[in-house]
């Protein structure tokens, strides 16, 4: 049975050689260029396919991807070689994470009903960023079934202040009898 690849240890692999040569934020930079490209899901089954030549995907990927410096594209070349183009996102998302712990950035998802607008998101930053004792950035998201209030999670913690958890809470303490102040 063929042993899956870990995208952490490709990730951690790039993050040395990106400190190394003081290349941090160009290695994130190829890494989002590759994942958009491959994204678009007729790239990614052409690199997958067994019936196409290596050479034919080197070319297509030379091709598309003219931009990105030669040691991101042998990073893709040797995924191809080993049936891994598959997990380049998740090769991104490792590195993007070693980089923030570098930095001393937690990044934090934060869902509401509504869009926040920049003033808020500012301050909750602020505030996640005392809570955690780091610099926190916002990835938000906006879902309309929790209805309101908010669900963050950031280090490792998940703070679920949103209108759904709690009328879900309260319809519990209803149907036990048990109903706390």
């Amino acid at each position: 049975m063929a042993k899956k690849a870990n995208p952490r240890r490709y990730a951690q692999a790039i993050f040395e050689i990106a400190l190394e040569k003081k290349k941090l934020d160009l290695w994130q930079s190829d890494l989002q260029k590759v994942v958009d490209a491959v994204g678009e899901g007729d790239l990614l089954a052409a690199l997958e396919s067994p019936k196409i030549k290596f050479e034919d995907k080197s070319k297509l990927l030379k091709k598309r991807l003219k931009k990105i410096k030669p040691l991101a594209m042998n990073l893709l070349l040797l995924l191809i070689t080993k049936s891994d183009i598959g997990i380049i996102g998740k090769i991104a998302q490792e590195y993007e994470l070693l980089l923030n712990d570098y930095r001393g950035i937690k990044p934090a998802d934060v869902i509401t009903a509504l869009p926040l607008d920049k003033k808020d998101e500012k301050e909750l930053a602020k505030k996640l960023g005392k809570m955690v004792e780091a610099k926190v950035e916002l990835k938000p998201r906006v879902e309309p079934e929790i209805l309101g209030g908010m669900v963050v999670r950031v280090g490792g913690k998940l703070l679920d202040g949103s209108t759904r958890s709690k009328l879900i809470a309260l319809k519990k303490d209803l149907a036990t009898g048990e109903i706390k102040p």
